[in-house]
């Protein structure tokens, strides 16, 4: 299927010279956002996976669909303060700063087979934020899933050492 008719482009969002990548079209098709949860399950192959991980705001759409496909349990993971339990924090570099996001301290167990899902791969400041919190808790990072993936940013060779997917490249 072609996935990337579904990707609007927004230009000058969200400031001026950035093309945004809208996944709402892709989203609103019933069809297609079922044929997009069943591609991004196939791209897991065999791997047995325990929990999916996805990152706050947009990798809780695929995220949670996932886990059910996967017989797997959700961990979000927020931005400051959106979590009310004990949680542990990461804090990353972006092109224009930096940045933190937390976990819950009990939602990864030793030895959890771990997929991190997110909507885009960027320059992979947020996927390697998210591994190491993963790791830190005991968790297995088994694969890095992404609908979209920029690879002009370069965010996969941030994440060199890890399986990484997506679904569709530009």
């Amino acid at each position: 299927m072609d996935f990337e008719s579904y990707i609007r482009d927004v230009p000058n969002f969200p400031k001026e010279g950035i093309v945004f990548k809208d996944m709402t079209p892709l989203l609103s098709d019933k069809k297609v956002l079922k044929k997009t949860g069943e591609a991004l399950k196939e791209m897991v192959g065999k791997h047995k996976i325990d929990k999916v991980v996805g990152m706050e705001s947009r990798g809780f759409i695929f995220g949670p669909l996932l886990a059910e496909k996967l017989d797997a349990g959700f961990v979000p993971v927020r931005k400051p303060g959106k979590l009310p339990a004990k949680r542990i924090s990461e804090s990353f570099s972006l092109e224009y700063g930096t940045d933190i996001l937390e976990i819950h301290a009990d939602s990864i167990q030793s030895g959890d087979k771990v997929l991190i899902h997110d909507d885009v791969l960027a320059t992979g400041g947020t996927a390697g934020a998210t591994i190491k919190l993963v790791e830190r808790l005991g968790g297995e990072v088994v694969q890095l899933n992404f609908l979209i993936e920029l690879g002009f940013l370069k965010g996969s060779e941030r994440l060199k050492g890890y399986e990484v997917k997506s679904l569709i490249s530009y």
